[in-house]
């Protein structure tokens, strides 16, 4: 351990999938502007609004309640099709070959198909638990999924690091109690515990998540 690594004391790890284990903003982008170009709407202005939310969530922004259901239909199909060229976030892959003892679970707004089809395709291993947007009545920045998923794994929120990218998620995280660690540049206008550039280099200690000096965008 460098003099200038951090330490974060844990005896848990709660990820979320999509801009932390995988990189699937490419394949976002795509489906949902196509979903916004058929329903008549501004791409931009949809595709601003997914980060950190269920696709039902999204959805309610721009349609009609009795829409909701075929258009997240709709939405996951196209996100479905396009799972091919996901890949692993930088240092993930390393990361989760070292989790064999260590209780972690995926915490996702997507839907169970698509997370567990976007972990294949980069060659993530997909746990035990994974808490997708079926699991909860009320998703991210609500805690109830970071809570859903310390509670599958038996541990305290508290004794737990929340894993993540999105501001929605970060503020999940932490209203459950959780340390958080800020996943990319985005995560340094949160209120994440600690803020990294990606996975590189991160190792479990026994005692918690040791983060390289190089990897620190922002420390305690």
């Amino acid at each position: 351990m460098g003099v200038t690594d951090v330490l974060l004391p844990a005896e848990g790890l709660l990820f979320d999938n999509d801009g932390v284990l995988v990189d699937s903003e490419p394949a976002v982008v795509r489906a949902w502007t196509r979903w916004a170009v058929d329903s008549g709407l501004d791409p931009d202005e949809v595709t601003a609004a997914v980060p950190g939310r269920r696709a039902a969530d999204t959805v309610a922004l721009f349609a009609k309640p009795e829409d909701v259901e075929g258009a997240v239909a709709l939405v996951t199909r196209y996100e479905l099709e396009d799972v091919a060229g996901t890949l692993a976030i930088p240092g993930v892959l390393d990361l989760v070959a070292q989790l064999d003892a260590v209780p972690w679970a995926v915490v996702t707004s997507g839907v169970r198909e698509l997370a567990t089809a976007r972990l294949r395709a980069a060659g993530v291993p997909v746990p035990p638990v994974v808490v997708t947007a079926e699991d909860v009545a009320a998703g991210k920045p609500h805690p109830e999924p970071y809570l859903t998923g310390a509670a599958r794994l038996g541990l305290d929120p508290g004794a737990m690091i929340v894993l993540e990218d999105s501001p929605s998620g970060v503020r999940a995280g932490l209203a459950a109690g959780a340390t958080v660690l800020g996943i990319g540049r985005t995560a340094l206008d949160t209120d994440a515990t600690v803020v990294v550039r990606d996975l590189v280099g991160a190792r479990w200690t026994g005692e918690g998540l040791l983060l390289p000096d190089a990897a620190v965008l922002r420390r305690p």
